[in-house]
Formats: C-alpha cells, structure tokens, sequence
C-alpha cells in the first residue's frame, strides 16, 4: 500500500488564508516555510498588538481575528508570494500590500474593516517569521509542528454522516492518500519519512468550530458535533515535527511504521 502526498498547503494569514504548493523546503524543528507569518490583532492597542507579535508567551487566542471570534473573513482569502500579500474575494484582488510597509498594511486593515464593519477594532497586522502564529504558540511540544491529515479519514467522516466535508476546512499542510481511514493515529509517538526526511509524529489535533464553516462563506453546519458523536473524539489529522531539512513534493512517498 503506497500513501502518497496528494497536495501541500500553507496559511499565509493566521485563521483566514488557504495557498497551495507544489514542493516545500522543510527545515529541521521549524514549521512550514511562510505558515502562519501574519496575523491580525483585534481590539488592543499598538503597544500590546507589538507585544503579542513578538512574545509568543503573551498571546490569547482571543486577542487574533480568528474564524470562530469573526466567521465573515471565511469569505476571503489572501495570498503571499513575492513579499506581496494579497487579499481576494471569490478569486477577485480586493488589494495587494507590502506587508513590511506601514502604510500600506493600514491599506489593508481599512479595506477589512471597510468590508466587515462588525469586526472588533482596531484591526493591525501582525508579522513574524521566527515565531508564527500557529494555535499551538503554547506547547512546547507542537510549537513549530505541521500538520498532516489523511484523506481516507475525511472520506470516512462523509460516509458517516451523509454530508460533503471539503478538506479545505481544516487547513493542513499536507494531506495523503492510499492508506486506510484513521490508520494516521497509530503513528504517534513514532517516526514516518517523506522523501528523505524523517518526522516525529507528535499527537492527534483536535478540531475548534472553525471547521463548522464552508469554506469561502459564512455558512455554517456543525461538524464539531457530528465528529464527536460519531467517533468519540474531536481529532481530523496529526501534528508533525521535521528532523531533517529537505525538500517536500506532491507525489512524494511516505514511508511509516
């Protein structure tokens, strides 16, 4: 049985952005390259917005714009690429900024706002690359971790409740094919390797209500629920961490327990 990477992704925009790829340069104990670089602040000011973008310990979730605190931003999308970053809406450029460059990062913050009057200001953009701004900020066991999920288990969850799932929801870096649904949770704590680099294989992640959203709209149904009451769990996929740099492509084989 050959498990295959069938597609590779990364989120530009902590919580509000999707973007494909073809390949990835993984570094040792880092996340994916460009994962999680910004973020938007909500309803603090300058002086604690620097704070949180610099100092992972002093981040709340709360203090972000994120799908459960603002589901409206599930309508867009944004996209980085060539230190542009671009927001679009149903595949149209609304504007394209210099993230690195104040003023046009207020650009960006005025259109959201402009767009989403119901969104909690002051709204700022965030950047670092050294520490994104992954959900995990507060372990130190899945801190720069990817994520990983298995197509097959997707599938299963389908089946189950008679419902499209799109895997769009969950925002993994990689998701596979060619193993059987939910064999990914006899991985962890074990090492699985992808062209030639190895990864420990941390713990299962647990899903939030962002996932109840249909991906670029506001609507919504209650996944969360229907997963736990059909397996029990709130799990779709497993957190990775990289013990060798190299290169990741689509089509590439992986190699488990």
């Amino acid at each position: 049985m050959n498990c295959l990477i069938k597609s590779i992704h990364y989120c530009p925009v902590k919580s509000v952005s999707f973007q494909s790829i073809e390949s990835s340069n993984i570094k040792k104990n880092l996340g994916m390259p460009n994962d999680r670089i910004f973020a938007f602040s909500r309803g603090i000011d300058n002086k604690q917005s620097k704070l949180i973008e610099n100092n992972p310990n002093e981040r709340k979730l709360n203090n972000f714009l994120t799908l459960k605190n603002s589901p409206v931003l599930n309508k867009y999308n944004f996209f980085y690429k060539n230190e542009k970053l671009t927001l679009t809406y149903k595949e149209k450029e609304l504007v394209t900024i210099s993230p690195d460059n104040k003023e046009e990062q207020s650009l960006l913050t005025n259109k959201l706002t402009e767009l989403e009057s119901s969104l909690s200001k002051p709204i700022i953009l965030l950047k670092n690359k050294d520490f994104p701004f992954y959900d995990t900020s507060h372990s130190n066991k899945t801190f720069n971790s990817m994520s990983l999920i298995n197509l097959k288990s997707i599938n299963d969850f389908e089946s189950k409740i008679n419902q499209k799932v799109e895997f769009e929801r969950f925002r993994a870096n990689f998701y596979v094919e060619g193993i059987d649904a939910w064999e990914e949770r006899n991985w962890i704590g074990k090492i699985i390797k992808i062209n030639n680099v190895s990864f420990k294989v941390e713990k299962n992640i647990p899903r939030c209500v962002a996932i109840n959203l249909k991906p670029k709209t506001d609507k919504t149904i209650n996944l969360l629920k229907s997963l736990k009451d059909q397996y029990n769990h709130f799990d779709m996929g497993i957190y990775l961490t990289a013990l060798d740099d190299g290169v990741i492509n689509v089509g590439d084989k992986v190699n488990f327990p």
